[in-house]
């Protein structure tokens, strides 16, 4: 009888392959099927070629007596915006669509010295830029529950690869709850760290000041786990932080912050009995809970699309058409290059949030805009601080609801940008935010609780959910 793999944990499965349990290659073969048998989700975009010569040369090391990593074995899959020598990399844009990687991200290396097996890559909103993996070239990735609703995004296809068994782990990025909600949508758990955790070296982020990678996996041991391997100083990105998360102080008894100003928003819900259900329950567990204050919190949405749509526009003028994106084939002058290539190579979104941003900063409206969100984002910094001194963690739900429809909201900018409500808060204040599986909706789709901790805080919120007792609905 064929193991399922997929029904392991990544401990488990790393530790059954150092031991001989099972063979890596044997492991491989199993999740590479699985992807085969699930190409109608369109989660997985590429299974990399070289995998069984991979899975090869780590069984030769195993027979040979040599040490190997925490994640011996182990196939992870990575989004489409991260850089594996080598590999494609298309941010899975027209734009990019036959880029090669000419070396890989740090998160790439430090999951390889661990002897982890880049896998496969992930299907994704292009360059980020969406909350529903719609906005791609390879067509909308699908619901693990419900093919006919959408996946979340932008990491949704990292998101449904681990909900429906298709790797035990994959990487994604978030800039405003880019892992978090397609981890709600699909049952999974999904974190985005305090800013700077992981390092951004080798992923093409759009917004710099907001993203972070992070791990989607099937439980909150297994997210720690993977965490610990990705996080620490790199110094190819100055802005990441000393690998010191774990050194957060936990506690037998924790106090749960409930946001004031969110209270009334979470209260007409139509899920929100399924979220006071959640808060029953953790009273039950003997958790305390304590009314909090951040008062600009609404104000969260709007201070995000201005900033990070401002810092799309600086940071993909770079893809021009000139270097290492595709030219307009009937561009006939320089600036017939740019425009054309630009005007053919990127989806609607991106030149949406393109244009918003140009406009945000230029003369006559930057003071007006930018300057003044740049100002909230140090404000909501200062206020989530002072909540945090009353509390361990501020909980929310993920989502407003459960996964919506495919084509829904894509002709709709404003309701897919208010999908985000609850997570663009942590995003722009730089703090960590771990969402776990916690329920249903009516119509039998996950739901996720979301936990946001002071900077650092990582370890603390990964003993809240396990207390808490959130597991993946995982296919």
């Amino acid at each position: 009888m064929e193991t399922r793999f997929d029904k392991l944990s990544v401990r488990e499965l790393a530790d059954g392959i150092k031991k001989q349990k099972y063979k890596c290659e044997e492991v491989v073969r199993f999740f590479a099927k699985r992807c085969e048998e699930s190409v109608k989700f369109n989660a997985i975009i590429e299974v990399f070629d070289d995998i069984f010569e991979k899975a090869r040369l780590i069984d030769e090391k195993i027979s040979r007596g040599e040490k190997l990593g925490k994640l011996a074995g182990v196939p992870v899959a990575i989004k489409d915006n991260i850089l594996c020598k080598g590999k494609k990399m298309s941010c899975a844009s027209k734009f990019m669509k036959d880029f090669v990687s000419p070396y890989s991200a740090t998160i790439v290396k430090k999951l390889e010295s661990e002897d982890a097996v880049i896998f496969a890559r992930t299907n994704m909103d292009e360059f980020a830029m969406g909350g529903s993996t719609e906005n791609t070239i390879y067509g909308p990735c699908k619901n693990a529950f419900d093919e006919k609703r959408v996946a979340g995004g932008s990491s949704g296809g990292s998101a449904v690869a681990v909900a429906l068994g298709l790797c035990p782990v994959a990487i994604g990025t978030d800039t405003g709850g880019s892992i978090r909600q397609p981890s709600s949508f699909n049952g999974v758990v999904g974190i985005k760290p305090t800013y700077g955790t992981v390092s951004r070296y080798g992923i093409v982020a759009f917004a710099s000041s907001t993203d972070q990678a992070g791990p989607i996996t099937k439980t909150v041991e297994d997210n720690e786990f993977v965490l610990s391997i990705l996080a620490g100083k790199d110094e190819h990105d100055m802005t990441t932080i000393d690998n010191d998360f774990s050194k957060a102080m936990v506690k037998k008894k924790y106090t749960v912050g409930l946001c004031k100003e969110l209270v009334e928003k979470i209260k007409v819900l139509k899920e929100y009995p399924q979220f006071e259900k959640a808060v029953e329950k953790m009273k039950q567990e003997g958790f305390d809970y304590v009314e909090v204050s951040v008062p600009h919190i609404l104000n969260s949405l709007a201070c995000y699309y201005i900033l990070t749509p401002a810092e799309a526009a600086s940071n993909l003028a770079r893809f021009d058409g000139v270097k290492y994106t595709s030219r307009s084939e009937s561009a006939r002058t320089l600036e017939d290059v740019y425009v054309k290539s630009r005007s053919e190579g990127f989806g609607k979104e991106v030149q949406r949030r393109i244009m918003l941003g140009n406009f945000v900063l230029s003369s006559g409206y930057f003071d007006a805009y930018y300057k003044k969100a740049k100002s909230l984002q140090q404000l909501l910094k200062k206020e989530f601080a002072k909540a945090f001194e009353k509390c361990d963690c501020i909980l929310t739900p993920t989502t407003p609801g459960e996964a919506f429809e495919i084509g829904g909201k894509i002709k709709d900018p404003l309701a897919m940008y208010l999908e985000d409500l609850f997570t663009v808060p942590a995003s722009i204040a730089g703090i960590p935010a771990l969402s776990v599986p916690y329920a249903k909706g009516e119509h039998g789709l996950p739901l996720g609780l979301q936990f946001m901790g002071k900077e650092r805080s990582e370890k603390v919120l990964y003993d809240i959910a396990k207390k808490f007792g959130g597991e993946s609905y995982g296919i």
